[in-house]
């Protein structure tokens, strides 16, 4: 149970009892969102040891194989709000300041080291960890990095330590790497590696660039995708258009910093502000006045109303099928050989973005999973029974909490099962077949060259 935390006395002298978390009762309104728990939820700023599900099964059962797929740790803005200061972010790593990690020091002298990796074309120019006094655009920050040096160390603690998944003398052969071609997704993949592998060997370290950010490899032409993303941002802006309070704070933000409302909300002000709001640095001021947490409330209030509607309305959902099939598809071929015997790529890392993650929990049916959040992970177990050695079942865990049973392709099978997974074969079937029947279609290329419905 998650407990939401006090808020401060109000200014009406009264102070609010803490709520629990507790699942909403559907025939009742659901309950109102705060903008600021889910923004706090979503910078995930390292603090307190977190517990998760990772690695429990029967004890007969063996693990076999984990997939990870994660989103960087928290950045700098992508996006400056015209005029205003940017926010005073020092990507220096400084291993006595917080956020830290016991393990901080020795990973930075490690990635001074790395010249023997193997590493795709333009990966191998990158930095391997932040270095600048002031952020550049989109830079990992210190707290990024710790975040996925604590991925990685959690996982070590259940995959390595517990569960054995790789041998001390462990080969290239047993790791399947892959990052898109940003310092921040190549620098989060290296820093939850960093302490999980039983030892950094750079002579193993063998990382593929992956230049499309849905990790759709050599199968990316699918017009049908490009339909309803087009489709599902026709129905982002027409939400926004319809939200006056949001255009009044748009408005009035403007003034501020003495822009036209158009340029202001061109400028993604929500991608800075949740920087200011992670860092506990003030928002921005101007002659004209500050921009303030009521301005930042009502944005995040609305970014929140867009993802409850896009789950309502099914174009993101038909989106996330197309966008999310060869991901998943190489995921699922990937676990039958492993489940047939192959001893190849049994741990597998995809370090992404929140625009990967996002269209997979929703392709899964994962309808209760928050936004991915900074460090946000998302894993594939694949168990052998030990009883019946033919027999894989998966599971799928979001943060450390066990999905298997939200996914629309197992939600039924544990009313019938006395074992806490989902048999591999719903999981094949379900990618091979069911996803495209919703486009009345049979394959991923029919399903992206069939006109809509």
């Amino acid at each position: 149970v998650h407990l939401i935390p006090v808020t401060p006395v109000r200014e009406d002298g009264l102070n609010p009892k803490s709520r629990k978390r507790i699942m909403p009762d559907l025939l009742t309104e659901p309950p109102a969102i705060d903008p600021l728990y889910e923004a706090h939820v979503y910078c995930n700023v390292p603090s307190i040891a977190e517990r998760s599900m990772e690695g429990h099964a029967p004890h007969y059962f063996k693990l076999v194989s984990v997939q990870v797929l994660i989103r960087h740790g928290d950045r700098y803005p992508l996006y400056a709000i015209p005029k205003t200061k940017r926010p005073d972010i020092d990507c220096m790593l400084v291993p006595s300041r917080k956020p830290s990690h016991p393990q901080l020091e020795a990973f930075m002298k490690h990635m001074s080291k790395g010249s023997a990796a193997q590493m795709d074309g333009s990966l191998s120019s990158l930095p391997h960890f932040p270095s600048h006094s002031l952020c550049e655009m989109g830079e990992l920050t210190q707290t990024g990095v710790v975040q996925h040096l604590r991925n990685g160390q959690l996982l070590r603690e259940i995959y390595i330590n517990k569960h054995k998944l790789l041998p001390g003398d462990w080969t290239a052969k047993q790791l399947y790497l892959e990052t898109t071609g940003k310092s921040r997704t190549l620098q989060s993949a290296l820093a939850l590696l960093y302490t999980f592998l039983p030892d950094f060997d750079w002579k193993k370290i063998n990382i593929r660039h992956q230049w499309s950010t849905i990790f759709c490899s050599g199968s990316c032409d699918c017009p049908m995708r490009n339909h309803y993303l087009e489709e599902e941002q026709r129905r982002q802006y027409s939400l926004r258009v319809k939200n006056n309070n949001l255009e009044k704070i748009y408005v009035d933000m403007a003034k501020i910093v003495g822009i036209p409302t158009r340029q202001l909300r061109a400028s993604n002000p929500i991608d800075s502000l949740l920087c200011y709001f992670c860092h506990n640095v003030s928002f921005p001021c101007t002659k004209a006045g500050c921009i303030g947490m009521e301005h930042f409330k009502v944005i995040k209030r609305h970014q929140l109303e867009d993802e409850r509607e896009r789950q309502e309305k099914k174009l993101y959902f038909l989106y996330a099928l197309l966008a999310t099939h060869p991901l998943l598809n190489q995921t699922v071929n990937r676990l039958q050989r492993i489940a047939e015997g192959k001893k190849e790529e049994v741990f597998v890392l995809y370090s992404a973005h929140d625009v990967t993650l996002s269209p997979v929990l929703s392709a899964l049916g994962i309808t209760e999973a928050r936004f991915p959040r900074f460090a946000a992970r998302l894993v594939f177990e694949l168990w052998q029974d030990g009883k019946r050695p033919k027999e894989h079942f998966i599971r799928i865990l979001y943060n450390g909490a066990d999905v298997t049973f939200q996914t629309s392709f197992c939600k039924d099978h544990y009313k019938r099962s006395s074992k806490p997974m989902c048999p591999l074969e719903k999981f094949v079937n379900f990618v091979k077949r069911d996803m495209f029947l919703i486009f009345n279609s049979t394959s991923y290329y029919d399903a992206c060259h069939r006109k809509a419905l």
